[in-house]
């Protein structure tokens, strides 16, 4: 597990983030679509597609929208080509707002991909889990036969920290309403970030083995939400297990409730999350116009604040130049008899010679802009004064 400053950070409640994976083919021009749609009706207010290096894989989207009418949203989308399937895309979505986040505002995953349900084509591909095979993000996922199985499914969807996942066990058969996803009922900022793993009336002895070694357990006809790898601080069990479910149709409040809890919690920022949320802020294009007025006002600001350095450390130089050139005059000019040494001992008092001065002159001129403190001459004396010395006889 990785030790770095960014995989400790805890997910700010500003952001909405969630990862997928688009089977279908042409991922990019269905974005491109859903955004041009989306720009058309007014519910986004622009988007952008920034360029991206040469010799690299990603196609991004920008866009931009208004939460509740008055606050501003900007999102990021990111494709890659899975490591398996060339054809097929890998996505990550991060959409910051000003604000910390309402679950009732409208997923940024409808506003980059279309509505369509997963039986509509490749448009409606685009909601497949990141990384466990089989899953999808808004369709009930009955959980495997074989209790092995079960057991690594739900281990290996647990440490996809992007996703929330959901165990719910029926207490009996569901009719044609109950056998219908959870998603469609909850609120739309949660909608695309649950994957929900349904147990058989006759699994919960096996569904409750395989999630032991995750520490929770899920109630007769209820639910239960799994903590992720890590489990984020104050993540209790109990809190976020639902003992009663209705699978008729009706708002499952109280677990609409755990949901939100779990949601509020301060979690740690899933792998790459922290990667994605920087490149959102410090790569940002789709600026409005008073937001490039700022940025250049910032950019002329750091010109000004570097010109001032530049300017302040050549007049250091310079003025160490000038006394350097009046130093080596002095020395030419001096005859030779009075550069020869003289013993110290003889003498109460001694001004040092040019040559001295022209060598502290180059000294003081190698670090003072480096803030070094002058370095003393090799007889003890420092820079700036003769030393009073005291006949021994």
């Amino acid at each position: 597990m990785s030790n770095s400053a960014t995989d400790h950070a805890t997910i700010p409640q500003t952001l909405w983030a969630a990862r997928g994976r688009h089977s279908g083919p042409a991922a990019e021009d269905v974005v491109r679509r859903t955004l041009r749609r989306h720009r058309e009706s007014g519910d986004i207010d622009d988007f952008a597609e920034p360029p991206v290096a040469d010799d690299s894989t990603e196609q991004v989207f920008e866009a931009r929208w208004r939460a509740g009418g008055t606050v501003t949203v900007r999102a990021r989308l990111t494709l890659v080509p899975h490591r398996t399937r060339p054809q097929e895309r890998e996505w990550t979505l991060v959409a910051e707002a000003e604000r910390p986040w309402d679950e009732a505002w409208p997923s940024p995953a409808t506003l980059f991909w279309p509505e369509a349900g997963p039986a509509d084509g490749a448009d409606g591909a685009w909601d497949h889990h990141p990384t466990v095979a089989g899953l999808r993000l808004r369709q009930v996922n009955a959980l495997p036969e074989d209790d092995k199985e079960m057991r690594r499914r739900l281990r290996d969807a647990a440490r996809q920290a992007w996703c929330v996942n959901l165990v719910v066990h029926e207490a009996m058969t569901p009719d044609e309403h109950g056998r219908l996803p959870l998603a469609r009922l909850l609120p739309a900022g949660l909608r695309h970030r649950v994957v929900e793993h349904r147990a058989a009336p006759q699994q919960l002895r096996a569904v409750n083995w395989a999630l032991k070694a995750l520490g929770v357990e899920v109630p007769r006809g209820g639910a239960v939400l799994l903590p992720p790898d890590p489990a984020p601080d104050g993540f209790d069990a109990r809190e976020h297990s639902v003992r009663s479910v209705f699978l008729d149709g009706s708002e499952p409040a109280e677990l609409v409730a755990a949901l939100r809890h779990f949601a509020a919690l301060p979690r740690p920022l899933p792998h790459g999350a922290g990667e994605a949320l920087t490149d959102l802020r410090e790569n940002w294009t789709l600026l409005t116009l008073q937001e490039e007025l700022e940025r250049e006002r910032h950019r002329v600001a750091m010109f000004t604040e570097a010109l001032e350095a530049m300017t302040k450390s050549r007049d250091l130089y310079r003025e160490a130049a000038e006394e350097a050139h009046r130093a080596l005059a002095a020395y030419r000019d001096t005859p030779a008899a009075a550069a020869l040494p003289r013993r110290p001992e003889l003498f109460g008092t001694r001004t040092p010679s040019p040559l001295q001065q022209l060598t502290r002159t180059f000294e003081r001129l190698k670090f003072s802009t480096k803030g070094s403190r002058p370095v003393s001459s090799a007889d003890g004396t420092s820079d700036g004064g003769a030393t009073d010395t005291t006949d021994p006889a």
